[in-house]
């Protein structure tokens, strides 16, 4: 007997999933998009609840609604008449029956797009959490994963005069993935960051980086410039305030040069930007750029030659309202309030924010310490896992690396130091390293908790130390910290990037009562008390500005929050252990400025 034919491939198939990574977007498609305009697909996109991944399972691309006879056939799905949301969004907040929900929802709209015949088109999706696969007039497009980074997609030969754009957001948490299944912040679901398409030239500059020379001068500046195909050309690099009007030679697709100029020194206090153009055959970018120099010399860290105390404070991408889709007055207000806090610095953890949070931090005068999800325990000797964080790491760098502000690559934050976690940490400083000469690489490290020490092996191979401890809290022993700092002789400066208790807003008690407001700010008061006088600590970001999201927080006092905030989750109100801090800090400057 022959064996049946199979009915309805797709309720047997069980590897559905590996067609769909033939194409991926990595940072290899980026393009850069300074001064370029764009047509914003912004708005309300049809939607529906995918549990499971019956769109990619069925194929629903096609819209294919006639068989191979002619007859029409039932479908799963009615795209135009499905319900609307307003992307960028996070569905976790724009309806509460989807607070919870995790996996795959299907997005799709329309938009008319013809390029011309000299043309490329880009699809840009900002963000969205944590995959997305893409598909266009019935064409597989391509996958990114990270959830935190722009992904491109060329779609020039697959654009008609009327397109109908699909995308897969897939938030459903992985082992494999970075960040992993167990995380201490809010899984938001969603598109949410802007989605773009971009018009270029068919010769374009895919990347175009400028900073300050790091040779101690502040007379030069560095220029380098991608473009999409390998010729001999030349570029422009204008900056009329400096006087500067350079042409330059690119070999292959690439060029570089080094401009002799006396720019003023970006710095917090001193936000100074100019505005640079650069254009290479039909193609014109432009960016607002500060120059300034960050470095280490013994265990001072130094911003245009002057040591530098780092007064922070660590930040979540969070709100109330709109989840990790904050708007950009909520993003002005978190700088506006870290500020208010004595702040010269934020750590924006654990993941890269917006993009625009760097541009408002350039202009507004704070520094930035800018991480990727490598958190808790990653799965480090999964190759697939590392090119994952790699390629995340790379998309932040190339994204950012124009803004002043961003002071610090950081690499991960807080895992065990075993031998697969510091190949794979030392590999991404390397990378870090290799990327951008002009910033410092870092990790949020763990105390070592038999010695009471700072001891992680990862130290040799990043600039900076970052240490994470929570004495008074989940070390309730505070005579745990001046051993601890005692024990510890780093040759690098440190950072003490975590260090906090909970506080319920108006939840009262002594000190001792953990919760309350009198707890957190007792725990600050010895933090200070301690770390202000060692000599080695040349920064804090303490954890952290205000209440987050965290469904692992589920005690009476949490109710589902991570309740370290200085501020409540709204950020309406602060609590005593803000103007704890606030003090230290502006203290901290006006002695600083004394010297």
């Amino acid at each position: 007997m022959s064996k049946a034919k199979k009915y309805m491939s797709d309720i047997h198939l069980e590897d559905y999933k590996k067609q769909y990574e033939t194409v991926k977007a990595t940072v290899k498609d980026h393009i850069f998009t300074g001064g370029r305009k764009s047509l914003s697909l912004n708005g309300k996109w049809n939607y529906a609840v995918d549990q499971y991944d019956t769109c990619i399972r069925q194929k629903w691309f096609l819209e294919k609604s006639i068989d191979e006879n002619g007859l029409t056939l039932p479908l799963d799905y009615s795209f135009d008449k499905w319900p609307e949301m307003e992307l960028p969004s996070c569905w976790n907040v724009v309806d509460e029956k989807y607070l919870l929900y995790e996996g795959s929802m299907i997005f799709t709209r329309r938009f008319n797009c013809t390029p011309e015949e000299d043309e490329e088109v880009y699809l840009r999706v900002g963000a969205a959490n944590y995959l997305i696969r893409v598909f266009l007039n019935g064409e597989y497009i391509g996958i990114h994963r990270g959830g935190s980074t722009p992904a491109f997609f060329l779609i020039t030969e697959h654009l008609k005069e009327d397109n109908r754009l699909l995308i897969q957001a897939d938030s459903s948490r992985r082992p494999e993935q970075v960040p992993t299944e167990n995380t201490d912040w809010f899984n938001y679901g969603g598109i949410y960051r802007d989605i773009e398409i971009f018009k270029v030239p068919k010769i374009h500059i895919k990347d175009f980086r400028i900073a300050l020379v790091p040779d101690d001068s502040y007379k030069n500046v560095s220029v380098e410039v991608k473009i999409s195909e390998s010729i001999d050309t030349t570029a422009l690099i204008a900056i009329d305030e400096l006087g500067i009007r350079c042409e330059f030679p690119l070999d292959k697709g690439y060029g570089s040069v080094i401009l002799s100029c006396e720019p003023e020194l970006w710095s917090p206090d001193t936000p100074k930007l100019y505005d640079v153009s650069l254009s290479c055959m039909s193609d014109k970018v432009s960016d607002r750029v500060g120059f300034r120099q960050i470095s280490v010399k013994g265990r001072q860290i130094l911003l245009n030659g002057e040591p530098l105390f780092l007064r922070g404070i660590s930040c979540h991408e969070d709100s109330v309202k709109n989840g990790k889709a904050l708007s950009r007055d909520e993003r002005i207000e978190n700088i506006r309030i870290a500020k208010e806090l004595g702040c010269n610095f934020m750590r924006i953890a654990h993941y890269p924010h917006h993009e625009e949070m760097a541009v408002l931090a350039d202009e507004m005068g704070i520094m930035l310490w800018e991480e990727v999800p490598v958190y808790w325990a990653i799965r480090f000797e999964n190759p697939d896992t590392y090119l994952d964080a790699q390629n995340q790491l790379m998309e932040l760098i190339k994204r950012d690396h124009n803004r002043a502000s961003v002071i610090i690559w950081s690499v991960g934050n807080e895992n065990a130091d075993t031998d697969e976690r510091l190949k794979f940490m030392k590999d991404l400083a390397d990378t870090a390293h290799e990327q951008d000469r002009t910033r410092l690489v870092s990790a949020a490290c763990l105390v070592d908790a038999e010695e009471n020490k700072i001891a992680d092996r990862l130290a040799d191979h990043i600039d900076v130390i970052g240490i994470n401890e929570y004495c008074g809290w989940y070390t309730p022993d505070f005579s745990k910290l001046p051993e601890l700092m005692k024990n510890s002789d780093p040759e690098k400066p440190v950072i003490i990037t975590e260090f906090g208790a909970d506080a319920l807003l108006g939840f009262h008690g002594s000190e001792k009562d953990k919760g309350t407001e009198e707890c957190q700010k007792y725990v600050y008061e010895k933090q200070i008390e301690v770390l202000g006088d060692i000599e080695y600590i040349k920064g804090m970001t303490p954890w952290i500005l205000y209440d987050f999201r965290c469904p692992r927080r589920t005690s009476s006092i949490q109710n589902y929050y991570n309740r370290k905030g200085l501020l409540s989750e709204d950020k309406k109100s602060k609590k005593p252990a803000f103007y704890v801090l606030q003090k230290f800090y502006l203290e901290k400057e006006r002695a600083g400025k004394k010297q």
